[in-house]
């Protein structure tokens, strides 16, 4: 019975860690600010959008999901672009907006 709970447990845990998993998108054609204003804004109107970064140096646009809430890989394809960008790559990441930002300035 003990064996039962655990496995309830560690599953339960692992639904929540997903839920809280960022995207990292790699998108070419980003060259200026307002490149990165325009991506932000459109996915920010997502319903399960709580956070986004834009790297411009790295191509990179980083997307935190709202608490319960999954991340849409086609749904932010798809909006990323419908705002004339080409996504060359999408994957999850551990990290938040906030430690991504974080670890980026840790980086020389």
């Amino acid at each position: 019975m003990k064996s039962i709970y655990l496995i309830i447990s560690l599953s339960l845990l692992g639904f929540s860690h997903n839920a809280l998993a960022s995207m990292k998108v790699t998108v070419n054609g980003m060259v200026c600010s307002f490149c990165a204003q325009g991506i932000e804004k459109s996915v920010l109107k997502m319903d399960d959008t709580k956070a986004i970064f834009v790297d411009l140096k790295n191509k990179v646009v980083i997307i935190e999901a709202k608490e319960g809430k999954t991340l849409n890989e086609k749904l932010i394809s798809q909006e990323i672009k419908d705002s004339g960008y080409d996504v060359v790559k999408i994957e999850t990441i551990p990290q938040t907006v906030a430690e991504f930002k974080a670890q980026m300035k840790d980086k020389p």
